[in-house]
């Protein structure tokens, strides 16, 4: 059967609309500005959130141990490192010397913090040359101080008394929430005890179940360690985001409401325009609900189009964020970021339609011989 026969509705509905293109084109647009909102706001948030976990994904798993306000000493001993090891068992612990040092080149010196770790690997990567393991020679140094003493993979700078060779320029990130400059291998810092412990677990949540545990160890009455732990940092941040995404969506459905009055106001226009031609079909033995369908129709696919025509552009718009903040287009598709845009299409359709209830039924119950006669 000629798909024309099957849906005389849909067929009726099209005619109209590309009848009065103009009307069409503009009503559609409403559609289009108000999925573009909702769809690009909810992906610009959904941008940033991603932009935050891929920065806080290198220290979410990690725990700081340090020593508390009632430790006896200012740094942490051999056996309290030896006693973290055994709370931590199944994951890995590093302990840092902290110190502040002079580094200086051939050309340039600066003063500045000073790590020393027997396990650089573990807690960063490098962004040129490569950190030896073990780490027994040699400095690691973060962009900044490469750039202040004007040095790069090869070259010697003196930390300290010392002379060193540049193993590796630490890649952004890798020292991170660190202030340290220079990474140093033993026993670069002639220091008794450690500053800190850093404690890497397989997650946020195992992360903070040992930095409770090892307060649990020490604590008991005093604060002989005190520990920090970014394993909530993503549950926090996702519940923030969560909210700024609600909010950006209700400023965006602003624009779906402002679009369904207009089609509403247009579809109004239709109907009085169109007055004697409903009442001819009624005449003629046109059933109330096939006009009804006929007029909600007209709504749906201006829902269609403009939701489908909305949804392409926020594609395209998430692209060319994804593609300027992080190199990736096709992130865009991600179902974080993607769902937007089902959302922004289905709040189209929806308020399209809905739009089109009051003045589809009233066309509809127009009795034929007033609406022939108006």
């Amino acid at each position: 059967m000629d798909p024309r026969q099957r849906f005389p509705s849909v067929v009726m509905a099209w005619r109209n609309l590309w009848r009065n293109r103009l009307r069409t084109v503009l009503a559609a647009l409403g559609i289009v500005i108000g999925v573009v909102a909702i769809a690009g706001l909810g992906i610009t948030g959904s941008a940033l959130r991603y932009g935050t976990a891929q920065q806080f994904s290198d220290i979410t798993n990690q725990a700081t141990v340090m020593p508390g306000e009632d430790a006896d000493q200012r740094h942490l001993t051999e056996a309290q490192v030896s006693a973290i090891r055994e709370v931590a068992s199944n994951a890995t612990v590093i302990p840092i010397k902290e110190g502040s040092l002079q580094a200086s080149s051939h050309t340039a010196e600066t003063y500045t913090r000073v790590e020393q770790v027997t396990h650089p690997s573990d807690l960063y990567s490098a962004h040129r040359g490569t950190i030896p393991q073990p780490f027994r020679t040699g400095v690691l140094l973060n962009n900044e101080t490469a750039a202040q003493l004007n040095v790069t993979v090869g070259d010697l700078v003196i930390v300290g008394d010392q002379s060193h060779k540049v193993r590796a320029i630490l890649a952004e990130g890798g020292i991170g929430f660190r202030s340290s400059g220079v990474v140093v291998s033993p026993p670069a810092l002639d220091k008794q005890g450690y500053s800190s412990v850093t404690i890497i677990a397989e997650d946020g949540d195992a992360a903070q179940h040992l930095a409770n545990a090892t307060e649990a160890r020490f604590n008991t009455g005093e604060e002989v360690v005190r520990t920090s732990s970014f394993g909530g940092l993503n549950q926090r941040v996702g519940s923030l985001f969560s909210t700024l995404n609600l909010v950006l969506l209700g400023i965006g459905s602003i624009s779906l409401v402002v679009a369904g009055v207009s089609i509403l106001n247009i579809m109004l226009m239709s109907t009085i325009e169109r007055r004697s031609e409903i009442g001819v079909l009624r005449a003629v033995g046109v059933r109330r609900q096939d006009v009804l369908r006929m007029i909600l129709t007209e709504a749906t696919l201006l829902g269609l189009i403009g939701g489908a025509v909305g949804a392409a552009l926020s594609a395209l718009v998430g692209a060319v964020l994804y593609n300027a903040l992080y190199s990736s287009p096709m992130l865009v598709f991600r179902w974080a970021s993607a769902r937007y845009l089902l959302i922004g299409f289905g709040f189209g359709a929806f308020a399209s339609v809905l739009s089109g209830i009051y003045p589809a039924w009233k066309a509809a119950n127009k009795r034929p011989v007033e609406a022939i006669r108006s």
